[in-house]
């Protein structure tokens, strides 16, 4: 039986989990596993994951903790479960409600990372997710200094992504999908996968780092469709929904690599050093970035304090 799409892309791309479902990262055997509050969110209401929502609330009733205090370990119990699935890395997202506070950010990771250290899961395995403003650059910058390796999350331009490099970042996660809903939206037209705007967009910062010798791995994510990820085979990473890694699962047409360091660098742009200043402009100037970047901010701090809403009703549930 020839290959699937999924385990040819595997020889060629790391291929990522994009989700906080236990039994679909086992069933697709990705290398890594990354979540977020929105993901957090919808499996900590599954009743398979009833016992990790219980444990922590346990936890913050016999330790009479904050809400938000639960609500974090919550999400390292998904962690920590992941990790013991996946031999690679889990991404765990700082609070969006941090993404302009620089200080709080890095105390943030410094305690998620410290948590994790206590039941075993070294540094090593963890990435923590930050948003890529201006801020979240900067914390990073701190955090990659001292050994704890950052996934720099909402990517939605290549002046992003150039800062981040800069500032040593591990990974950036390029958001395909959220491109594409954009320009669909702004023009009124459909886009194949060769012309899909995010596409485009993840295969200019792939060519960008590799022509300048950056080691920053990039990383699509937000998939709307099959499509837009074989049009990213070659990718350093793909983070994908158990959908679509499903799709590409019962697909056993041939997959073409489509990225290629070498050949991606040849049409490059020069390397780029941006200050504030120079960064806010072109990000300014970008109104796609600008929407996205804010659109995404602000969905993940809704789903942190629904999340979180949910914790304090299973306080008051169990008391």
């Amino acid at each position: 039986m020839p290959a699937s799409k999924l385990d040819q892309l595997k020889t060629m791309t790391t291929v990522v989990a994009d989700t906080g479902d236990m039994e679909a990262v086992r069933a697709f055997a990705p290398v890594d596993a990354t979540t977020n509050p929105t993901l957090i969110l919808k499996a900590a209401q599954l009743e398979a994951y009833a016992p990790l929502v219980l444990e922590a609330i346990a936890w913050g009733r016999s330790h009479n903790h904050l809400t938000s205090e639960i609500a974090d370990r919550l999400t390292v119990n998904f962690g920590e479960e992941l990790s013991k699935i996946v031999p690679g890395r889990v991404s765990t997202e700082v609070d969006a409600d941090l993404s302009f506070d620089v200080e709080g950010t890095v105390a943030k990771a410094r305690e998620i990372i410290a948590e994790y250290e206590r039941r075993g899961v070294g540094r090593e395995r963890i990435l923590i997710k930050i948003a890529a403003t201006w801020e979240g650059i900067r914390a990073a910058e701190i955090l990659q200094g001292e050994g704890i390796d950052c996934n720099m999350t909402l990517i939605f331009s290549l002046a992003q992504a150039a800062a981040c490099a800069d500032a040593g970042a591990f990974l950036i996660s390029p958001f395909v999908g959220r491109i594409l809903d954009w320009h669909v939206k702004a023009e009124g037209r459909a886009f194949t996968a060769e012309t899909d705007p995010g596409v485009l967009s993840v295969r200019q910062i792939y060519a960008y780092y590799k022509a300048n010798g950056i080691n920053t791995v990039v990383m699509g994510a937000s998939f709307r469709n099959k499509g837009e990820i074989e049009a990213l085979a070659g990718c350093d990473r793909l983070t994908i929904s158990p959908q679509l890694l499903d799709e590409l699962a019962s697909d056993y047409g041939e997959l073409p690599r489509r990225l290629e360091p070498s050949a991606a660098a040849k049409s490059a742009a020069a390397k780029m050093s941006l200050d504030e200043k120079t960064f806010r402009l072109m990000l300014n100037e970008d109104a796609m970035a600008c929407e996205k970047l804010a659109e995404g901010i602000r969905a993940f701090a809704r789903d942190l304090r629904e999340l979180r809403e949910v914790v304090s009703q299973r306080l008051l549930a169990a008391a």
